[in-house]
């Protein structure tokens, strides 16, 4: 799984990754511990979300959002896409091989699966599992940022939502917790994806700023703009609600409008727009 890498670019991530990590745990004390170096996106500027496929992204673009497998965008600010709380589907084999514990099953044994993207959830439910999972996922962390990335959206905060009761917030709180610090420590700020009715309690985790689905359709755009201030990318996926969020939002959050399988700039049924109202001063 991840990036196929030559020895050299093996060693020289693991040094790199080592040589952050230690710096970062003689500079900074407790958990996600202000660092003056960690910026958030671009406030009210244009960006591309782009986790169907990397692409050249339109003019004016600040801030570009990729998937961990991709190279970061040359020029932006990038953030890294990484699935932290559910396995990808052509992972499953790995994680069931490696670390089948870590998955999520219910009291006959089957994987708790997320339906609509047909992904196992990941067994947070104990400080233990929690501190193996956050290694492995912190490993894919680090290499956002010895790539180049500035920032890392951690997805599927949510996941609990989808447990079948055997998770809750205060186990999504913890992880996302010990991932904002892996970010922090590797010099990356790090997103609150999505999940608005956790965002007070998110904000105190370490989150820096919001990648924030459908809020105008949802009517959520106020809470992540409370926490995070101007530092929100709201995604919107049918043309109605951009056109509503970027009315009442676009003097204040980055509205953007995507195609919501997020095709290529060279697919069929590509769909890019970015929000251009007046920003306010």
């Amino acid at each position: 799984m991840g990036h196929r890498l030559n020895g050299r670019t093996r060693w020289f991530r693991a040094w790199a990754a080592g040589f952050v990590l230690a710096a970062a745990s003689l500079s900074c004390q407790g958990p996600s511990a202000p660092n003056e170096y960690i910026e958030p996106p671009p406030a009210h500027g244009a960006f591309d979300y782009q986790l169907g496929g990397a692409y050249e992204p339109p003019a004016s673009t600040r801030t570009v959002v990729r998937d961990r497998e991709a190279r970061p965008a040359k020029g932006v600010y990038s953030v890294c896409y990484v699935n932290a709380f559910q396995a990808q589907p052509q992972e499953l084999s790995w994680w069931r091989k490696r670390h089948d514990d870590l998955l999520l099953h219910d009291r006959e044994g089957a994987e708790i699966v997320d339906q609509d993207w047909g992904e196992a959830l990941l067994d947070i439910s104990t400080s233990a599992k929690r501190s193996r999972l956050a290694a492995i996922v912190g490993e894919w962390i680090d290499s956002c940022a010895v790539d180049g990335f500035q920032a890392v959206e951690p997805d599927n905060l949510d996941s609990y939502t989808r447990s079948e009761g055997l998770l809750d917030r205060r186990d999504a709180a913890a992880f996302a917790e010990l991932l904002a610090d892996r970010a922090h420590a590797s010099g990356l700020a790090v997103a609150q994806k999505n999940t608005a009715e956790l965002t007070p309690q998110d904000k105190r985790i370490g989150f820096d700023f919001a990648v924030a689905e459908e809020c105008g359709r949802h009517d959520e755009c106020g809470v992540y703009e409370e926490a995070y201030g101007p530092h929100v990318l709201a995604v919107e996926y049918r043309a109605a609600d951009f056109d509503a969020t970027c009315k009442h939002w676009g003097h204040k959050l980055s509205v953007l409008l995507r195609d919501r399988d997020l095709r290529r700039a060279d697919e069929h049924g590509y769909l890019y727009r970015a929000c251009t109202a007046q920003r306010a001063e």
